[in-house]
């Protein structure tokens, strides 16, 4: 039959007799769901993973966009760095879709698409053996050169940033992974594990092992202590301005109820904490955890961790990859809300950022860009140019270099 029908069964009672009478009906006509319209909506369960640390009117627009803007381009660098490491700087098509974690594109998600995304920097093709490759188009070739060009006149600089590091961590040693991982934090080059033997009066590297599994890894020692550079830009301010260097932190000064004080007696009050100064180059190991100096050091240690990244400002996963030699703890999120003055936390409450607000205008835009920043930022703008868009936009390659 063309419709659907079924059976009703009435019984009925007749001087106590019961018989049945059946009907046969269509229900083609009738409504089986609820339309969406009237379906109640249900809100998304809170969860950290999806709950924004800010809201308004202490929100930053321009710093939460920046978080934004580099999950959007997780692709193009991920893969810039990935490919830049291969052989002739391709990789096959089917091997490239099982890397979504190396080369930065959604898991159960075509790589292809990504790659459509960002016709300027990639592209496929055929080999003559019949398969599908993905690698760099030539104009990306173009700006790794540049990049390389920029690596090697930045080197000196790069070296003293992982000196300071080494100062700052427990026993002065950070293994060469680790390094590895936050280079582009700090536009370490990707071989810089090749470059450390050319400063043996600044490092020396050494073989332990992993105190989780057991197994040997690298660990980079510093060699000599420099006082020169064991001085935390903290510590540089305060030297030509005192008042804001005492300004920059929050530590409460505990008290009664009883005093009433007001807005300004407080604030003068809770200065009385800001000194004397903690050297986030002291040894962190050996200051009570719960301790007001050993805040002051933690606080003051991000601070100069993140003076020296390139973009002044790093995620959760950057800081938690030095836990051990920064002496952190598990309430760093917690400790760091409470220094609005100096930080400010963009993103969820489990996947943050934390800009330094002196690095930035009003605009939320970085006042200092290193060389490698403005190189970063011209290959986010080719990114961002999809296919026909090049001349109509002016981006051709051959345009920009004559108006150099």
């Amino acid at each position: 039959m063309a419709f659907s029908s079924f059976f009703i069964s009435k019984t009925f009672k007749n001087h106590n007799h019961y018989f049945t009478a059946k009907a046969k009906f269509s229900t083609s006509f009738l409504v089986t769901k609820t339309p969406k319209k009237l379906k109640k909506k249900h809100k998304p369960k809170s969860s950290p993973r999806t709950n924004p640390i800010q809201t308004e009117p202490n929100r930053v627009t321009a710093f939460e966009q920046i978080v934004k803007r580099e999950t959007l381009l997780r692709f193009v660098t991920r893969s810039k760095n990935y490919l830049s490491n291969q052989p002739e700087h391709v990789l096959q098509l089917d091997d490239a879709g099982k890397l979504h974690r190396e080369l930065g594109f959604p898991r159960g998600r075509k790589i292809a698409k990504s790659i459509q995304q960002h016709p300027l920097l990639f592209q496929t093709y055929r080999h003559t053996d019949g398969k599908m490759w993905f690698g760099f188009t030539d104009l990306m070739e173009e700006l790794l050169t540049e990049e390389k060009s920029i690596m090697e006149s930045l080197e000196l600089d790069r070296v003293e940033k992982v000196r300071k590091l080494l100062m700052m961590s427990r026993f002065h040693r950070i293994s060469l992974a680790k390094i590895h991982h936050v280079r582009n934090l700090f536009g370490i080059p990707d071989d810089f594990r090749d470059r450390v033997e050319k400063y043996p009066n600044y490092f020396r590297i050494v073989d332990d092992k992993n105190k989780d599994d057991g197994k040997k890894v690298r660990v980079l020692e510093l060699v000599n202590w420099d006082p020169l550079l064991a001085v935390s830009a903290v510590e540089k301010e305060f030297m030509v301005n005192e008042d804001d260097a005492k300004r920059k932190f929050n530590f409460p000064v505990k008290h009664g109820k009883d005093l009433e004080l007001g807005i300004e007696d407080e604030r003068k009050m809770n200065l009385l904490n800001a000194l004397p100064l903690v050297s986030p180059y002291s040894d962190g190991a050996k200051f009570d955890v719960w301790t007001l100096e050993a805040e002051k050091y933690r606080v003051g240690l991000i601070h100069e961790f993140l003076s020296l990244t390139l973009e002044k400002r790093a995620s959760i996963h950057h800081l938690v990859e030095f836990k051990e030699e920064f002496s952190l703890t598990k309430h760093t999120y917690h400790m760091l809300v409470k220094q609005s003055r100096a930080f400010y936390l963009a993103g969820t409450e489990m996947n943050w950022v934390v800009f330094l607000k002196e690095g930035y205008d009003r605009n939320g835009v970085l006042i200092h860009k290193d060389p490698q920043v403005v190189f970063n930022e011209k290959v986010y703008k080719y990114a961002q140019i999809k296919e026909n868009e090049e001349m109509e936009l002016g981006y051709d390659v051959g345009l920009e270099k004559q108006d150099n």
